[in-house]
């Protein structure tokens, strides 16, 4: 299939002809092979395919977390090739927020401080904005954890962390890496519930990649990769997912302006 593109002539995410070579002497292996795509502001789109399938790959490519062999990735306007590598961190900083599989918090912060040192190195110039932050916790239940250290907290509490730690300087997108993979079903059900309302309720394009087509059922586009192509594409078979009141008014999205 290869190509798969929305109808939105101006997508807030876009890849054409991506292609990702990796070297190890004469040997090459391609990951991804002549990806095109194409997100609207406000999608939930589901990448799903088996360990080797190039996802993955496709995910550190549409993040800017490692350059293409041949095609571009374009974000919200913004080719990420015309782009050097201190502008492509700062618009990474400033328009996405990213979930891992693996959590990546810093041992020696806080679960409140690895959120602090999130949104200060997001670029963002006005003040934490507080109220923000308690909206946050209190959704994901991490109000009564946010002094203790990620060695101190379970599983589910540190993914919870990280989802507050994505989300805190109000990105215009949301990429999530297996951001199930290490949970139980608990709190596999938690987290995405949580990726859900962001998307919904803070208006933020969420781009999530699994193996796991229950998980991506939640999602309102399922792509599936296969030998690193996208070779079919359909609905969520549950897009329209009822969400458990919360009690919590969220605040707008934030259109601040990028300066690379």
């Amino acid at each position: 299939m290869g190509n798969v593109q929305s109808e939105s002539s101006s997508p807030i995410i876009l890849a054409e002809n991506l292609t990702k070579v990796y070297s190890s002497g004469p040997i090459q292996v391609t990951a991804v092979r002549g990806v095109s795509l194409a997100v609207d502001a406000g999608e939930f789109v589901a990448i799903v395919g088996p360990s080797g399938s190039g996802k993955s790959t496709l995910f550190y490519l549409l993040g800017g977390l490692t350059k293409a062999t041949q095609g571009r990735v374009v974000i919200d306007g913004i080719d990420f090739a015309t782009l050097s590598d201190g502008e492509r961190t700062r618009l990474r900083r400033h328009r996405i927020g990213f979930v891992f599989q693996k959590f990546n918090l810093l041992p020696t912060l806080s679960a409140m401080g690895n959120i602090e040192i999130a949104y200060a190195v997001s670029g963002r110039k006005e003040p934490l904005d507080l109220k923000h932050l308690d909206r946050l916790c209190d959704l994901l239940s991490i109000q009564g954890r946010l002094k203790h250290r990620p060695s101190e907290l379970s599983g589910g509490e540190q993914q919870r962390v990280a989802i507050a730690r994505a989300l805190i300087a109000r990105p215009a997108i949301v990429l999530a890496d297996e951001p199930t993979g290490n949970l139980d079903t608990q709190n596999s059900d938690a987290v995405l519930q949580m990726l859900l309302r962001s998307n919904r309720e803070l208006g933020q394009t969420t781009l999530m990649i699994t193996h796991n087509p229950e998980a991506a059922s939640i999602a309102s586009r399922i792509l599936y990769m296969r030998d690193g192509e996208i070779v079919r594409e359909e609905k969520g078979s549950r897009p329209d997912l009822a969400l458990p009141a919360s009690g919590v008014a969220w605040p707008a999205a934030s259109a601040a302006s990028i300066v690379v």
